[in-house]
């Protein structure tokens, strides 16, 4: 049997690993980016239902923008292209031809006019567009969403977490009022911060960024950050109030009520394919991938035990009934009936793939009117009748996705820890991580320092923090509330 390494040993190592096992994504011969896989795109498939469903009951509609975007579009957004430049893929020409020996060149002929950005972000190309689709407060608030693909040229890339192409969806508002696209930031806030809560079982921090730490071209960005397993934080979502620079940009008008043109204010927000990322970090162990049950491509695996084709027949008719009754009450079901690979074979595999629940029938299960049940998070196993089995599976799916959730509160409650001094921030840092609640002076100075001298960040200023006088450890200038540091993906 192949030795797969504990987290305690090398937890990249481990993560990469769960990865393969579960047949989740795998390195494209392209540099940077990746291949992901059928069982992987399935979970990134159950992930953009539900989001997507939530944002049309939100008032959003979809929609698609170019992948190209002209670089003077980027030029219009100061402190957007300054922020996305270094990350840029850039298309120079439109043209290829075949060399004195048959090979394939650039067409040096084949210039572009003006290069073309593969998309980094989609604000500049998407507000170019709502120029021509506002013209008064009769087409306000115009909130639309896209699901795409975008590039940022990463050196050092990790499955999920950062590649040079993801998958990813962007909203994208316009307003006729800064506290009404104030609302709508702090609303796709919750609704990311519920979705990774009540569906991804993960809990999240609340908060909005630093300056320094700001989307390119926000007034302000609100985040939530997870706390994975090895003690670093996930940036897990993120929305940005964008104030009127775009619109101003862009001359985004609209004319309000009494024939005035006004500038619009304007909002995005996004989440990637890191989110399955953060499940993997968040809910994983050392036997390979756990899922909550609410995400899981396939919720329960049966696996039939038999010496021939009458047990298998007898089995499979058993079976049946029972598959319908799951899928009625809208539970994904796989009957593993192959019979090329042993029943130890695909026990394995199921707990590889973070399957929640496997039940295992045979011949002396099939006279007794009962069945082995076996819940992935805690590995726990139970015969139970046949009678009522659906309503159990049911219940313990249920309870599967509340024990995930409660597991890795408690993780982060227990690896989240207040400090005042300097010296036990580094000591904290170093030997145990995790979330660390200190106080900071609110400068770019200490921050970076900071950030020098640990590698850790803040990740956010909680939304739900209290007034509390302190000294900031760093620099022991006064500070009124305590922010939240980490070293982070």
């Amino acid at each position: 049997m192949a030795k797969y390494t504990k987290r305690s040993e090398d937890y990249s190592k481990w993560y990469n690993e769960v990865i393969e096992r579960a047949g989740l994504a795998e390195h494209s011969d392209v540099r940077g980016c990746m291949v992901i896989k059928p069982y992987g795109f399935a979970i990134w498939e159950n992930i953009k239902e539900v989001l997507d469903k939530r944002f049309k009951e939100t008032g959003h509609s979809n929609a698609y923008f170019p992948l190209l975007i002209p670089k003077s579009y980027l030029n219009k957004e100061a402190q957007h292209v300054e922020g996305f430049a270094k990350e840029c893929a850039v298309v120079t020409h439109y043209r290829l031809k075949n060399d004195k020996d048959n090979r394939l060149i650039v067409d040096p002929e084949a210039k572009l006019e003006e290069e073309l950005i593969i998309r980094p972000t989609s604000e500049t190309i998407i507000w170019n567009s709502f120029k021509n689709w506002i013209q008064s407060y009769r087409d306000l608030p115009l909130k639309v969403n896209q699901w795409a693909n975008v590039v940022r040229w990463e050196m050092r890339t990790r499955l999920f977490l950062r590649t040079s192409e993801f998958l990813w969806q962007e909203g994208h508002t316009a307003h006729t009022t800064r506290k009404e696209a104030v609302e709508e930031a702090e609303l796709m806030l919750k609704v990311y911060a519920e979705f990774a809560e009540q569906y991804m079982a993960m809990p999240v921090v609340r908060g909005v960024k630093t300056e320094s730490e700001r989307f390119a071209g926000a007034d302000e960005t609100f985040c939530i950050e997870a706390l994975m397993q090895d003690g670093k934080a996930l940036q897990a979502g993120t929305s940005h109030f964008l104030g009127q620079n775009f619109s101003k940009a862009f001359d985004v008008k609209f004319a309000d009520k009494a024939g005035k043109l006004e500038n619009v204010w304007a909002t995005s927000w996004g989440v990637s394919t890191r989110l399955i990322g953060g499940l993997i970090m968040t809910h994983s162990d050392d036997e390979g991938l756990v899922l909550p049950p609410k995400l899981a491509p396939i919720q329960v695996a049966i696996v039939p035990i038999y010496k021939n084709e009458d047990q298998l027949n007898a089995i499979s008719k058993k079976v049946d009934a029972l598959r319908n009754q799951l899928q009625d009450k809208g539970i994904s079901v796989k009957y593993d009936d192959d019979d090329n690979r042993r029943p130890g074979w695909k026990f394995a595999e199921y707990e590889a793939k973070g399957v929640p629940v496997r039940i295992a029938i045979g011949p002396r299960d099939l006279e007794n009117n009962k069945a082995e049940v076996a819940r992935r998070d805690t590995k726990e196993k139970e015969i139970v009748d046949w009678a009522g089995i659906s309503d159990h599976i049911s219940n313990l799916l249920t309870d599967i996705q509340e024990n995930l959730f409660q597991r890795a509160q408690t993780f982060n409650a227990e690896n989240t820890t207040e400090v005042d001094s300097y010296e036990k921030f580094k000591e904290t840092i170093e030997q145990k991580g995790g979330f660390i609640s200190a106080h900071w002076d609110g400068t770019i100075e200490s921050e970076n320092k900071i950030k020098e001298e640990t590698k850790a960040t803040i990740r956010c200023i909680p939304l739900n923090n209290k007034v509390e006088e302190g000294k900031c450890i760093y620099s022991g200038k006064p500070s009124k509330q305590r922010v939240l540091f980490a070293k982070a993906y």
